[in-house]
């Protein structure tokens, strides 16, 4: 065995600190909960100088697989990390990885896929992965992400396919427990070894070309050369298996179980439930019960001769899924239990259970019950366990408030009308508004201070029409539709952060074919898309089509500056220099490496009828501002307004000071207030006319992410910072001129 140290931590850090120790040259990615940490602990890493890793922040998971993809195509170590519906948006570039035969690692802190959203851990993304190619080893216990992140890389690169190295999210990616890693990272990569290239691609004298355009029969030989180096991968688990244990003093095999070898009754569990089950299984057999559990740290190749002969006395098997494959009877793990028995001839009897969905405890209790379950010859093949039956009740067809109707919102505060000049906005002031109806109710979850609910309901004060709202996910989504309440008086739906746009222009168009055909009345109907927490770096794609495309709708997008619902990960928004989760600050790293992104000069070289900028600071311009984008998305086409918004959580100031904070960001032009009309720019606001404009580092020492910019040596990046927005905002009047 090897010197080893003992580490307090949970999954996702035994992974970065396996990550770190092998040295990889590449990590593409894009924050998920529950894998998010891996990242971030890599770039506190980073920032102190303990490891060169290249990280690449994405702007969603199907870049950050494509990132991978290239760095590993030009002979580099690479890994990613991802979860849920993360994995499903990159899912088409798993099987171009695998078939063109280029090693790396992905960890998969395995989580619920959405819809209905939610974040808590399950097996349904990972499912999905069995079809790709890539090889898939399975981590019940802390200790074991660590040593399969270790497996996983060696196994890589002697098959040449991918490997996933999954693990319970949460459960086992977020809870800590004692466990071992090497001392020397030296160790480490000796074990793993130096990577071989058998056709280097960066070599200018032997060129070569990946991923060629096929037809038959070649792709059905590429397919099973792809199928031979999985069995390759078969037969080569074993002796990597042992190799490891020798230097580690931890055995593995494909298959794991306790009281396998005479249990008639065994459960079969995947992940952080088979430990759990540990204890009764001993309980119940001091009790003279022939029970037993079992587990697989191997799903692809898929161990049917070792699980097999794991289990020789077994008359009974409960399969237990944290998954179900919709109308086949049970989920994955269970179907691909019964047909590696069934090929064996094997004429034990199966039964499939559905349980733990979207996070559900597992508790040792439910061991017992399953097995019983088991037992019941009455009880049928396939069932859920753990679902709970709703209660009816009076006032179940009522709605929880009042609807707000077109009758109470046509106030006549606020007067629109197009002239000879252009659009011309009257009333619209603060007072003018005050009778409006709230469309969002009070309650909701956000945090004191919060700029989202200041935002929403200055933007609703200045639109009288009849409002139907689609939330991408974050933060204002999070905090307003927990399950079963609604903060909303109008209609609501969210898809997720890159799908939001083109889901809300299928629904206006749908609206607006209604009304020709006269099956639901005429009458303006605003449809607004609510995007922010850097919702419209993944989703810009889907913002940009609709915008091309010219639906008549509203894109709002909160800037918060960051992915603040996933815990503060940089965005494309947050300022040069911020310190962020995935940004830190240390000897080797000042923050966030790049400027901001400019949304509002992209989307306005769309061609869109309006763009406008706006904050809490300037409620008049703001009102009247979202008066006129509701104009254009009823009556031309896509608008788009952007709010700069607080966040006191992740911004780390006061709540009671926002408004002075957001006023700063607009004096020192980081956030310039201006309006874009039918191709005219116009600025609504210049503080350098009023006497008001600032050192861009005055407002960023009002913030404690950006705090540390006021050392000296720092003055670097505040000069560059400095000068983009007087570049900026010189190119702004110059359009407005």
């Amino acid at each position: 065995m090897e010197k080893q140290v003992m580490e307090y931590a949970s999954g996702n850090e035994m992974a970065a600190i396996a990550i770190k120790q092998i040295g990889y040259d590449l990590m593409g990615y894009y924050p998920i909960t529950p894998s998010t940490q891996i990242a971030e602990n890599l770039d506190i890493m980073r920032a102190n100088g303990e490891t060169d890793l290249v990280m690449v922040a994405a702007e969603g998971e199907h870049s950050a697989a494509g990132i991978c993809y290239g760095a590993s195509v030009a002979g580099g170590r690479v890994v990613n990390a991802s979860s849920a519906n993360g994995i499903l948006y990159a899912l088409e570039q798993f099987p171009v990885q695998a078939g063109t035969r280029y090693p790396m690692v992905m960890n998969v802190a395995c989580r619920t896929v959405s819809g209905p959203l939610s974040i808590k851990g399950d097996h349904s993304d990972l499912m999905y992965l069995l079809n790709t190619g890539w090889c898939i080893l399975f981590a019940n216990t802390v200790q074991q992400v660590y040593d399969f992140n270790i497996i996983a890389l060696k196994l890589s690169e002697a098959v040449r396919l991918p490997v996933v190295v999954a693990y319970d999210g949460f459960f086992t990616s977020h809870q800590k427990s004692r466990c071992y890693r090497f001392e020397e990272d030296k160790m480490v990569q000796d074990f793993i070894g130096k990577k071989q290239e058998p056709y280097p691609f960066l070599d200018l004298e032997h060129p070569i070309t990946v991923g060629s355009y096929m037809n038959e029969p070649d792709i059905i030989n590429n397919r099973y050369q792809l199928h031979l180096a999985m069995e390759e991968a078969d037969k080569l688990l074993p002796k990597l298996f042992s190799d490891y244990g020798e230097i580690s003093g931890r055995n593995y095999g494909k298959v794991e179980g306790i009281g396998c070898q005479d249990a008639e009754n065994v459960l079969f569990l995947l992940g952080s439930s088979y430990d759990t089950s540990i204890d009764v299984i001993e309980e119940m057999r001091k009790e003279g019960k022939k029970a037993g559990a079992a587990t697989l740290h191997v799903l692809r190749p898929f161990p049917v001769k070792e699980l097999v002969t794991f289990l020789p006395k077994a008359k009974n098997i409960l399969v237990a899924d944290r998954q179900d494959s919709y109308g086949a009877g049970g989920g994955n793990l269970s179907l691909e239990v019964r047909a590696a028995m069934q090929k064996a001839g094997n004429s034990v009897k199966i039964k499939s259970l559905v349980y733990g969905l979207g996070g559900k405890d597992f508790f040792q209790e439910d061991v017992r019950d399953m097995l019983e379950w088991l037992e019941d010859d009455c009880k049928p093949d396939f069932a859920y366990y753990g679902i709970t039956p709703g209660k009816v009740s009076e006032t179940e067809d009522k709605p929880l408030f009042a609807p707000v109707t077109r009758e109470k919102t046509m106030i006549g505060s606020t007067k629109v009308e197009m002239t000879e000049k252009g659009l011309k906005v009257s009333g619209g002031n603060l007072n003018s508004v005050t009778a409006m109806p709230g469309r969002i109710a009070p309650g909701h979850g956000a945090c004191p201070g919060c700029g989202i609910p200041v935002n929403l309901n200055l933007l609703l004060r200045g639109i009288e029409d009849p409002v139907v709202f689609l939330f991408q996910t974050g933060c204002a989504m999070i905090v307003t539709t927990a399950y079963p309440k609604t903060s909303f008086r109008v209609p609501y739906l969210h898809n997720l952060f890159q799908n939001g746009a083109a889901t809300l222009s299928g629904v206006a168009e749908i609206c607006y074919r209604k009304q020709e055909k006269g099956e639901i009345p005429k009458g303006d109907i605003l449809f607004v898309m609510v995007s922010g927490d850097g919702g419209l770096d993944i989703g810009m794609g889907s913002a940009l089509g609709t915008a091309l495309r010219g639906h008549r709708l509203l894109i709002f997008e909160y800037d918060n500056g960051g992915y603040m619902n996933t815990g503060y990960q940089l965005s494309y928004s947050t300022p040069l220099g911020a310190r962020s989760s995935t940004s830190h600050v240390g000897s080797k790293q000042y923050g966030k490496t790049f400027f901001h992104k400019d949304m509002p000069r992209i989307m306005a070289a769309t061609g869109i009828p309006y763009v406008a900028t706006v904050a809490e600071s300037n409620p008049t311009d703001f009102m009247k501002k979202a008066a006129k984008a509701a104009y254009y998305a009823k009556n031309v086409g896509t608008a788009y307004v952007k709010a700069i918004s607080a966040c006191p959580l992740n911004w780390n100031d006061k709540p009671a000071t926002e408004r002075k904070v957001i006023e700063a960001a607009v004096n020192c032009c980081y956030f310039p207030l201006y309006e874009v009309e039918q191709g005219v720019t116009r600025l609504s606001y210049d503080p350098e006319k009023t006497g008001k404009k600032i050192p861009v580092i005055d407002w960023l020492s009002m913030m404690g992410r950006t705090k540390h910019l006021q050392k000296e040596e720092y003055a670097e990046v505040v000069f560059r910072m400095q000068q983009e927005i007087d570049l900026r905002f010189a190119e702004l009047k110059k359009r407005a001129e």
